[in-house]
């Protein structure tokens, strides 16, 4: 299984000495600017993971400051080959109960591009592309990981929407019954514009969510109380660890490779002799595969 790389996108809770092997914490620089920290990478069995914390060590990041193309491109530049995104979600749906999974399928994004580092594409000076985001997240991947979360004790709902919306605060009321009536399932701050991102860069991206409250569409009184989220991320850290261990041990022998992999042959839209050196000097490993046949490479 040594051609699956899986990055992780969560928490620093996910992993601890236990969890990987041969584990190595290692600064990995950006041409988008500083991700949210180091890389923390080893084995899980026979498969390579590499993990990053969203939020930065000790969540000293906003969901509207964390640099999710710098995120994303460390992941990419460590050869990562599929990215499994693990998140506190808000329920609006009655049976997506906290302490529950959900295994996200589609999006609505709410969020303010350009803020902060919530820039949604790498391709934004020079070279120009339009990558399709029908369905944001790679089946293949999710179905591994829902039926990993399954064997680890989690209760796990497949198929939901997420609406994300920029943050850092809650949802008021009236947004909340809005998204319910919109189709969300699910609600959170930090899934756009990841997944457009990891999109870009032919990454597969899945993402499941850890249910940690109801939003406030369910009391006519009550809130999002952050002391009952942060209590159910505590009890469900060891399923969430577990899960890992799981999916490396369900991951195929042999990665077989994803429509996702080459999404960039039909998505750039500049033509090549348009193309400057520095532009493609920047995206030298978003699209590091086509870049290098740029006359000049990307030096």
């Amino acid at each position: 299984m040594a051609n699956w790389h899986i990055g992780v996108i969560g928490g620093s809770g996910l992993y601890d000495p236990g969890t990987l092997e041969e584990a190595q914490e290692i600064a990995v620089g950006s041409a988008f600017g500083e991700p949210s920290g180091p890389v923390t990478t080893g084995r899980i069995g026979d498969v390579r993971f590499t993990f990053i914390a969203r939020h930065g060590a000790g969540h000293v990041l906003s969901p509207s400051r964390v640099n999710y193309r710098a995120n994303i491109e460390v992941l990419k530049r460590c050869g990562v080959t599929d990215v499994l995104a693990i998140s506190a979600i808000g329920s609006l749906k009655e049976e997506f109960a906290p302490g529950q999974f959900v295994l996200v399928e589609q999006l609505i994004d709410r969020t303010v591009g350009g803020s902060a580092g919530r820039e949604r594409s790498f391709f934004d000076n020079g070279i120009v592309a339009h990558v399709p985001l029908a369905d944001p997240t790679c089946p293949r991947l999710s179905d591994l990981a829902a039926k990993a979360a399954v064997k680890a004790g989690a209760k796990v709902h497949r198929g939901g929407t997420y609406v994300a919306i920029e943050g850092p605060q809650f949802s008021t009321r009236a947004e909340s019954h809005m998204y319910r009536s919109w189709g969300a399932d699910v609600i959170g701050m930090t899934a756009m514009p990841e997944a457009r991102l990891a999109r870009e860069a032919e990454l597969p991206y899945a993402l499941l969510g850890m249910v940690t409250d109801y939003d406030c569409w369910r009391d006519a009184r009550a809130d999002v109380d952050v002391t009952d989220i942060l209590k159910v991320m505590r009890e469900n850290s060891d399923k969430a660890r577990a899960l890992l261990a799981t999916l490396a041990a369900l991951l195929p022998d042999r990665r077989e490779a994803s429509p996702i992999d080459t999404v960039l042959d039909h998505a750039i839209i500049t033509p090549r002799e348009a193309w400057t050196v520095p532009a493609a000097a920047r995206l030298d490993a978003v699209a590091g595969r086509l870049i290098n046949l740029f006359p000049g490479g990307a030096a």
